[in-house]
């Protein structure tokens, strides 16, 4: 396997909504699909997909988005008490939204990238791995 990723709200919106950025994010999901990557994803930053997509484009289109995104070759990793610290921690150290605090402990944690666009990660340093999406 070549590389891991972590994605964020921001690459599957991406994806979802054919920003700028889709193409790139939809070559990593078939990369996985052929077994070549691991794609992880934290509940939290689904909850927050799922929020936007409720917010922006309502409830069938969220719907549609959940059973989408279960198709898809991604792990979903629960938010335990561990994890819930480690992104505190983060939080506390950087002035970013705790959602993607989550998406930062997740690639701390799995030694994976984290896919994204999002300028917010650019706060982190060298703390985490990111790949840019665009």
């Amino acid at each position: 396997m070549d590389k891991a990723y972590v994605l964020d709200s921001y690459a599957l919106m991406a994806h979802f909504e054919d920003e700028a950025g889709g193409e790139q994010v939809r070559k990593i999901l078939k990369a996985a699909l052929a077994g070549k990557t691991e794609l992880f994803l934290s509940v939290i930053n689904l909850g927050e997909l799922y929020y936007t997509t409720l917010r922006e484009r309502k409830r069938e289109k969220a719907q549609e988005v959940l059973f989408l995104l279960e198709q898809l070759p991604i792990t979903v990793v629960n938010a335990d008490l561990e994890m819930t610290l480690e992104a505190a921690e983060l939080k506390s150290d950087h002035p970013v939204a705790y959602a993607d605090c989550f998406a930062a402990a997740l690639g701390i944690r799995k030694k994976a990238k984290i896919l994204t666009g999002d300028p917010e990660f650019r706060k982190f340093g060298a703390l985490i791995s990111v790949e840019w999406i665009q």
